[in-house]
């Protein structure tokens, strides 16, 4: 049992609470996956209708800081461990936080932290932060603030009283970088998945304890050329590090599934329930 952090100054704001659908069964802790997987076009939709609590949290993180997170909770009647959904490089978007949604809908507790807290981007008129803001910032976040920021909401997360003492990380495109290379930093996280995202080099995987699922498009080749070498690394260092590349699918196809082959939507399709099944296995 880990020694969880109690934090005393936690501001919530509520924002939605919903019914679940009769296939999501007990927060689907076992069994198939209940829910599809959360695309761009369907988040709206897809938050509108869901029935599980969620909400907005401020979470206190050190030095002074404190970091916006997303928060949405399973229906089910025990303690559920906690994932982290760490954003694209366009910050906390609806699509983010319906995929936050798709994971409680599976008995996970999501949490997904704006990583873009205090740094001044402005949002939008659907609320969602201006993407060429966003990307200017995100490429400037220093490193040890990110891990500080996720340290913190992980062990705010699995300090609620609902939460176990076990978490996972689940990024896309910068966020999948940003998990992975975080697996290296953090020895607590329990399990990661990486959506498309590249991968760190050998002196940094050498620190990385959990067990790590790539994810990626078969036509991505800038970031599956960092597939190989840490997959080499991994294995000479007996880490676990298993990978999914999916034929016809491109770069950022969990986000954006319609396009002009079903390649996207395929991969979505296949790679959502390995996600699922993931975090059951080791959390």
């Amino acid at each position: 049992m880990r020694h969880l952090l109690v934090w005393s100054a936690t501001a919530v704001v509520t924002l939605a609470g919903c019914t679940r659908s009769p296939q999501d069964g007990p927060a689907g802790v076992a069994g198939r996956v209940s829910t599809t997987a959360p695309s761009a076009e369907s988040a709206n939709t897809r938050l509108a209708s869901s029935t599980r609590h969620g909400e907005w949290a401020v979470v206190p993180a050190g030095q002074g800081d404190s970091v916006r997170a997303w928060v949405v909770y399973p229906e089910r009647a025990d303690r559920a461990p906690v994932v982290l959904v760490v954003h694209e490089i366009f910050g906390v978007s609806n699509w983010i936080r319906s995929v936050a949604d798709g994971l409680a809908a599976e008995g996970f507790i999501a949490i997904a932290p704006d990583l873009l807290t205090g740094k001044g981007v402005p949002s939008d008129s659907a609320g969602e932060p201006v993407r060429d803001a966003a990307t200017r910032t995100i490429q400037g976040l220093n490193a040890q603030e990110v891990d500080r920021r996720l340290r913190a909401v992980a062990r705010w997360g699995m300090a609620l009283p609902a939460a176990t003492d076990r978490f996972g990380l689940v990024g896309f495109c910068w966020g999948g970088s940003t998990v992975f290379s975080q697996a290296a930093r953090d020895p607590e996280v329990d399990a990661v998945v990486v959506y498309y995202g590249s991968s760190p080099a050998a002196t940094v995987l050498q620190n990385v304890r959990a067990p790590v699922l790539g994810l990626y498009g078969a036509n991505d080749a800038r970031v599956n050329a960092t597939i190989p070498p840490a997959d080499s690394a991994m294995k000479s260092m007996r880490k676990t590090f298993e990978t999914r590349i999916y034929e016809g699918a491109g770069h950022g196809f969990l986000r954006q599934q319609t396009g002009a082959t079903d390649g996207n939507r395929l991969a979505a399709e296949k790679a959502w329930p390995e996600t699922i099944a993931w975090f059951r296995r080791y959390l």
